[in-house]
């Protein structure tokens, strides 16, 4: 099992780098000025590369502080753009930076290099691209820094357990589990709601059931803080359950939590598990189905351990569906890159995945000098199912107003009634399209929608306005202001929704859409539904533009 840290599909939040936050002695005004137009440029490799040649001018000239802060800048778009692996050298010349001169970095800084650091040795756990001599020195490098009775000394236990888990060595990763186990990870650890789906899928890997149930159970973090909340756990809960007896539990935990895993790009790791209970619960044209919408992510997946997982848990859902006599059906595979769309049949594409899962196992295995991602996958496409397939719930979470009330309240309400809008109906459409969320202060409720930031609130005398502000993520300098001004015009012109504007906040510009529906004699859940489609689709479409622009 790979004790996979929680998943990171968001920006992880950089702290502010103006001039007041940080000494820069020795700064260049010139380096400044093309760190700030690096950043200015749309996600993906060009930003990449601006900012990998600022950082090697900075060095080359001397300037320390502007080489840190484009190493920064460039770890927090490698993390965006999910590629973990490239973190090693940054992480490694920040680090050498800041011990050579202390004082360099805030204290904000400091910790953030740290969790920096974290996440550059878990790379290791995701790709074979990254070497092991260089994990090892990063992490006893973190160790060391943390020391042994720090608040970050579990987050040091968790990673030694984890990665020798990853290298097969179970009673070394027993070991530091002990260490691990019951303790709340420090300032630079993972997220303390999803420790204990991180380590009941350790206990899932080593065949401990029981244990892996218990630790869910009483799990001591507080998922209402994390979004990722609560079908993180509920993922981790399908295989135990299943080989615990518990087959209805799991049935439930699989629809609920797919319901969003189905959309987000950052849940690809999960799929596997979602794929392996239906395999192994019997609900082999549930899999299908699940294996034809999911296909097209395989091409570009998160990291190349979740897509070796994919491969190997499709594959054992095409070989038992072809036992049932289903391996003639056909799987629209699309085109991607020179590779033409085709439609294999359940045995080919079973075949095709076989061969991805074990390519990808050959090659963790070659840089670890082991056998042991072979075997593991090995061991998945010999299973086979455990038990009768039991009823699944319904695909779609019932809504809080879908039926009436048939207990004789005089309060019945049916889907197509007018009723107030209330935050409670608000929240009610985000969970059925399966959303993540929080509500913050003001009962106002904050999503993230891949590059755009959504808020809802009801505005009015009594809130009877549904106000949805959407704020993209990329942001331009304020010398920008008039270009900014003209693409809002221009959106405005062009479209209706949402209503763009540029929001100055004096060195840069947000630019936001708002989106206001006067509900007045109120709405029907059904209608409200539509609204939020809307608001989030438009949102997003807006957002999509401002990221490309030049």
């Amino acid at each position: 099992m790979t004790g996979r840290d929680e998943f990171t599909g968001n920006r992880t939040g950089t702290p502010p780098t103006g001039a007041d936050d940080r000494p820069a002695p020795g700064r260049q005004p010139a380096l400044e000025a093309a760190l700030a137009d690096a950043r200015d440029l749309p996600d993906g490799p060009p930003r990449q590369v601006a900012l990998e040649r600022l950082a090697e001018r900075a060095d080359a000239a001397g300037d320390v502080r502007s080489g840190v802060d484009a190493r920064f800048a460039l770890i927090e778009a490698y993390l965006l753009d999910g590629e973990r692996w490239r973190l090693v050298e940054p992480v490694r010349r920040c680090r050498a930076a800041a011990d050579h001169r202390p004082g360099l970095l805030t204290d904000v800084e400091t910790g953030l290099l740290l969790r920096y650091q974290r996440y550059a040795v878990e790379a290791v756990l995701g790709t074979p691209r990254v070497g092991l001599d260089q994990t090892r020195s990063l992490l006893h490098d973190l160790a060391h820094r943390v020391g042994v009775d720090g608040p970050d000394t579990p987050t040091v236990a968790e990673l030694h357990c984890r990665i020798a888990d990853h290298l097969g060595d179970e009673p070394t990763a027993r070991h530091w589990y002990e260490r691990w186990s019951g303790k709340r990870p420090g300032p630079s650890g993972g997220c303390p709601g999803c420790a204990s789906a991180r380590r009941a899928e350790l206990l899932t890997g080593w065949g401990e059931w029981r244990a892996a149930l218990d630790e869910l159970q009483d799990s001591d973090g507080d998922p209402a803080a994390c979004t990722d909340q609560p079908e993180r756990d509920l993922v981790a809960v399908l295989l135990p359950a299943l080989h615990g007896g518990e087959p209805e539990r799991a049935a439930a935990a699989h629809v609920r939590a797919y319901r969003r895993h189905r959309r987000e790009r950052a849940a690809f790791p999960h799929l596997a598990a979602h794929l392996r209970f239906c395999a192994l619960g019997g609900h082999l044209e549930r899999g299908l189905t699940i294996l034809t919408e999911q296909l097209p992510r395989l091409d570009r997946p998160t990291d190349d351990l979740a897509a070796m997982e994919f491969a190997a848990a499709g594959a054992l859902v095409c070989a038992l569906a072809e036992e049932a006599g289903l391996g003639r059906r056909t799987v629209p595979r699309p085109a991607y890159g020179e590779r033409p769309a085709t439609e294999p049949d359940v045995s080919t594409l079973g075949a095709l995945l076989v061969g991805v899962a074990s390519d990808l196992a050959g090659s963790f295995d070659a840089r670890n000098g082991t056998g042991h991602h072979s075997g593991r996958m090995a061991a998945w496409l010999a299973e086979r199912p455990l038990a009768a397939p039991v009823p699944l719930p319904p695909d779609d979470e019932p809504g809080r107003y879908d039926e009436p009330d048939t207990g004789g309240s005089d309060e019945e309400t049916w889907p197509d009634e007018l009723m107030a809008l209330t935050l409670d109906m608000i929240i009610g459409v985000l969970d059925e399209r399966g959303d993540q969320y929080l509500v913050e202060s003001g009962d106002t409720v904050v999503g993230r929608w891949g590059s755009v930031v959504i808020q809802f609130r009801r505005a009015g005398e009594r809130g009877e306005v549904l106000h949805a502000r959407s704020m993209a993520a990329r942001r331009l300098p304020a010398t920008r202001r008039a270009e900014a001004y003209a693409f809002c015009n221009a959106w405005n012109h062009d479209r209706l929704l949402p209503k763009a504007y540029a929001h100055d906040l004096g060195e840069e510009l947000v630019l936001a859409g708002d989106v206001a529906t006067d509900l007045t004699h109120g709405v029907a859940p059904a209608q409200l539904t539509v609204l939020v489609d809307a608001a989030i689709a438009t949102g997003v479409a807006y957002a999509e533009a401002v990221a490309a622009l030049p």
